[in-house]
């Protein structure tokens, strides 16, 4: 069943730090940050609708500026190109049309890039899991596992890496939305978090 709030509302546009004018030579940094992490998230996504909606709201912030995007397969790693739609016709990449390749941006959207390597990640992330369930039960560690999921999929890291940036949009974004937690695990999310890095070790970054 589609979770009826499984995405909010198609036309904001989370975290894009706009200009008031556009030029349209260029993509803004905060919309470049904003289109790789829809894409993570559609790609990331269960649900069918979700990815949909995901990558719809995509192409309309990239519409705004006159951008388009596409993934290319760089030896098996997937980059997303974001590029001025005026290159395009037909689907088709006219060289004639290019006069600043600059313009361009790319985005690598593997990760570690190498499988074992994300392999390694994982299973750093699920012995954290464990620990923290050991300690201190099961729904911190039912919440610890689904920060595991979030640190794998999306960014490749270990938990303890994640930046504060990371641990919002993971707060916000990804345990709202993808996770179906309990309301037990929405009462101590915050928690949770906390012990996951203090079971790692490691202070957890200031979360605004």
């Amino acid at each position: 069943m589609t979770n009826p709030d499984a995405v909010d509302d198609p036309n904001a546009v989370d975290g894009a730090d706009r200009p008031d004018e556009n030029d349209g030579e260029e993509l803004p940094r905060g919309v470049v940050d904003e289109i790789e992490r829809l894409t993570r998230l559609e790609r990331t996504a269960v649900d069918e609708n979700e990815a949909d909606a995901y990558e719809t709201r995509r192409d309309d912030l990239l519409d705004e500026y006159e951008f388009t995007a596409r993934i290319r397969d760089d030896d098996g790693d997937d980059v997303l190109v974001c590029h001025p739609a005026e290159w395009q016709a037909d689907g088709v990449i006219r060289t004639d049309r290019i006069e600043d390749i600059d313009r361009a941006v790319e985005i690598p959207l593997e990760g570690t890039g190498d499988p074992n390597d994300w392999d390694k990640v994982d299973a750093r992330n699920r012995e954290l899991v464990a620990d923290v369930r050991a300690a201190h039960g099961e729904v911190h560690g039912d919440n610890a596992a689904l920060l595991a999921d979030f640190a794998g999929n999306h960014y490749a890291k270990p938990i303890a890496s994640l930046t504060s940036a990371e641990i919002t949009e993971f707060r916000t974004e990804y345990f709202v939305r993808n996770a179906w937690p309990s309301e037990k695990q929405r009462e101590m999310i915050g928690e949770s978090i906390e012990l996951a890095f203090e079971t790692a070790g490691e202070p957890i970054p200031d979360v605004q």
